[in-house]
């Protein structure tokens, strides 16, 4: 792939972008923050959110 092809694909995914409504980048935004996982877990893995489970009900 070219520098050239680079460029192409780039300036269509901008274009592409700023000619949806404000609106539908917003839901867009949304949806992917909502799907993204905990800090925790996407950072560390789940041995951290496991401890933090066992605490938390072992306080309950």
């Amino acid at each position: 792939m070219s520098s050239n092809d680079l460029v192409k694909f780039m300036t269509q995914q901008v274009v592409s972008y700023i000619d949806q409504p404000k609106e539908d980048r917003q839901h867009q935004r949304a949806e992917r923050k909502a799907a993204k996982q905990p800090f925790l877990f996407r950072w560390f893995g789940i041995i951290p959110m496991a401890i933090s489970m066992f605490f938390t009900k072992r306080k309950r």
